[in-house]
């Protein structure tokens, strides 16, 4: 053979040698040839080298399959690169993302518009409570600052639940829903046993100073997140899959209309057929359980004269204003006296002895006298934007559990906001439901704050779409 034909002795002393020979070999990542984050150069047999260290650094490993017998270069991966995040602003790198079942995650990307909306609605809120109870927090112990302190308390709990419920993921808490589920159901049997549980306005609801209803919302919403994304598959089969989802509604329903707390029950209940319907559970099963639901609903209003009775004011509260229409016509003084900007901060007059439970209930009363319809609107906004938001968090959710949860989440706060500007406004009959962030209560609070912190939890693992 000619030396014209044969590269290895026309290169003479700059040969390559023969593992150089091969057809790739490692190159700088500001290479043109790139693969998957690897980059190659190509060497032809004729290439020189200037020294022997060159000639080193260019040599490139291979790999001889025994049956094809095909030279595969040891890949080397180049250090991760850092990206932006277009929504956030905020550096993310490589390891920021995983796939799972072929969905890029995003990990770490908090929702903080979500986050800020929640944190505005709470010092609203916390102000609102404070000129909504002083007079009467004043009159009953001597100290205006009586409800606020103990609320603070609860925003305290409830910043830890928060933080806690955001850092820990949601899988690990959903797995520990069924021993909080069944710790639930004893705290609700306890209530109920005589000098155990606290009667108060002819209910007994309290249990060593605190409300296990609260609880209890955050349990079955974890237990039917859990139910539905186990057996999604038999949701579809009446009694195989929805039924039983209903029996986990049952028994706490149960025991909350033997304490009784009726409004907890119309809480979950919403809650409940919410997440499963978002589940995939079909139409004509909720039409099946409409008459049944009727029929018992029916039966809970005749059980109990006073619901009756607020039944029969909806229509017309003036007519026994002194009696029945106490409660919606006062709250109705209270808006109407407000206008449009209302009489000012601290100025109402509603919350001195006319305006039932001011501070709790009807606290959306006295805003409205104080702010005015813009303050109220600001309100409804707030709260329209936070279920938007955690809509649009559920949407991205990386799995069904997660997607679940926050439909959960935002049912609970989104429901009760509804029914109570409802009831304060006498668009729906008068219920015993708080405001969420407003209402006094330091328990609801804390949990409420828990249920923020699952929302925020799930935007951090959020699809990216």
């Amino acid at each position: 053979m000619s030396d014209e034909r044969n590269p290895r002795k026309k290169a003479g002393n700059n040969n390559i040698g023969r593992r150089a020979s091969s057809k790739y070999s490692k190159t700088p990542r500001n290479s043109e040839n790139r693969n998957n984050g690897y980059y190659y150069k190509s060497i032809s047999h004729n290439e020189p080298v200037q020294n022997r260290a060159q000639s080193k650094h260019y040599e490139s490993s291979y790999i001889k399959k025994s049956q094809s017998r095909i030279q595969e270069p040891v890949r080397t991966q180049v250090p991760r690169r850092e990206t932006a995040s277009k929504n956030q602003g905020v550096k993310y790198t490589a390891k920021n993302f995983l796939r799972v079942g072929g969905i890029k995650i995003r990990r770490g990307a908090l929702d903080y518009q979500f986050l800020l909306t929640t944190i505005i609605l709470v010092a609203f809120g916390m102000i609102m409570l404070y000129s909504a109870s002083s007079s009467r927090a004043y009159a009953a112990t001597g100290d205006s600052m009586y409800f606020m302190k103990s609320q603070f308390g609860g925003l305290l709990v409830g910043i830890v639940a928060m933080i806690g419920c955001m850092m820990v993921d949601y899988h690990v808490i959903a797995r520990l829903s069924p021993v909080l589920y069944a710790i639930c159901i004893i705290l609700l049997i306890l209530v109920l046993i005589p000098g155990v549980g606290t009667t108060s306005n002819g209910a007994t609801r309290w249990l060593f100073g605190f409300q296990p209803s609260e609880i209890v919302k955050f349990a079955t919403l974890l237990v039917v997140a859990v139910y539905l994304e186990k057996y999604q598959d038999k949701l579809g089969n009446f009694f195989r899959g929805f039924l039983p989802c209903l029996l986990i509604l049952g028994v706490v329903g149960a025991l909350l209309m033997m304490e009784p707390h009726f409004s907890a029950t119309i809480l979950i209940t919403l809650t409940t057929l919410l997440m499963m319907y978002v589940g995939g559970a079909k139409i004509r099963h909720f039409i099946i359980l409409a008459i049944p639901a009727f029929i018992g609903g029916v039966a809970m209003i005749f059980a109990e004269p006073y619901r009756l009775q607020r039944l029969l004011s909806f229509g017309d509260p003036f007519a026994d204003k002194q009696g029945a229409g106490w409660q919606i016509v006062q709250s109705l003084y209270a808006i109407g006296s407000g206008g449009v900007f209302g009489v000012g901060f601290g100025q109402s007059r509603q919350k001195y002895m006319s305006l039932p439970e001011p501070h709790n209930d009807f606290i959306f009363s006295v805003l409205s006298e104080e702010l005015g319809w813009v303050g109220a609107i600001v309100v409804i906004v707030l709260f329209l934007f936070l279920i938007y938001r955690g809509i649009r968090i559920a949407q991205k959710a990386p799995d069904t559990l997660g997607k679940l949860i926050v439909i959960g989440c935002i049912g609970l706060i989104g429901f009760q906001a509804m029914i109570n500007i409802g009831v304060v406004t006498a668009s729906l009959p008068v219920t015993g439901m708080p405001l969420p962030f407003f209402s006094y209560g330091g328990t609801a609070l804390a949990i409420t704050m828990g249920e923020i912190g699952l929302v925020l939890n799930v935007s951090r693992q959020e699809k990216v779409l």
